[in-house]
């Protein structure tokens, strides 16, 4: 009995990387909005019936799609080489990101682009949402043990609240108020960035795409005290 539920539950892993794979191919050629249960069941050769004993819903594929591209881009982040130090691993979770944009870019326009009309993201993505700013967290660690982060002014009080929900997503209990935010500054700097250069902001203006985005590093990594 146990080795045939395994081998069910292999089938259906299986079955569930093939539908899965169907829909990323289907992003990439419709987008996210025009996501289709239809569509996809008819490309993998079942019927929709089964396919909704899978997926229930479509918001339920949009679902899985996410938290695999969180999956995907928090593996790729976290295989960066911490190398001398936090500059040095800033450096290297940056190209990672980058790296990882411009391979699966239709997924990153599924976590970080415009949100689908209609579809709400449920809680339990939140979890592996914030396993991407893991390795920022340890380089941001090691910065304040070694007593290089600089001083940063205190932020408004209006954001204290918001200080408080950064700190304990990222792990860092410690980390000054200013130093939560400067991180903040920095890294959502990287993927604005990325968006103007994903979505074709830099067309007709910037060739020299791999020296604009080492230089932005470099900047956004010394507002946040890492470089």
């Amino acid at each position: 009995m146990n080795a045939s539920r395994t081998a069910r539950e292999r089938a259906r892993a299986e079955l569930v990387a093939e539908i899965t794979a169907a829909a990323r191919r289907q992003l990439a050629e419709t987008g996210a909005a025009a996501l289709s249960m239809r569509a996809v069941s008819r490309e993998i050769g079942m019927v929709s019936s089964a396919l909704h004993r899978y997926f229930p819903t479509r918001d339920d594929l949009l679902t899985a799609l996410i938290v695999q591209s969180y999956d995907g881009l928090a593996d790729a982040l976290a295989a960066a080489d911490p190398g001398t130090g936090p500059a040095e691993h800033w450096r290297g979770i940056a190209q990672a990101l980058r790296g990882w944009a411009l391979a699966h870019p239709h997924e990153y326009a599924l976590i970080y682009g415009s949100p689908v009309p209609g579809y709400r993201a449920p809680t339990g993505t939140v979890p592996v949402a914030a396993r991407v700013l893991e390795p920022l967290a340890r380089a941001l660690t090691a910065a304040h043990a070694a007593g290089t982060l600089p001083a940063a002014p205190d932020p408004d009080p209006a954001l204290a609240g918001d200080v408080v929900r950064i700190r304990a997503t990222l792990g860092l209990p410690d980390l000054p108020d200013g130093a939560v935010l400067a991180a903040l500054t920095a890294w959502t700097g990287l993927f604005g960035h990325l968006s103007f250069e994903l979505f074709g902001q830099f067309e007709n203006a910037v060739d020299a795409r791999d020296a604009l985005f080492a230089g932005t590093v470099e900047r956004l990594g010394q507002v946040a005290g890492l470089v």
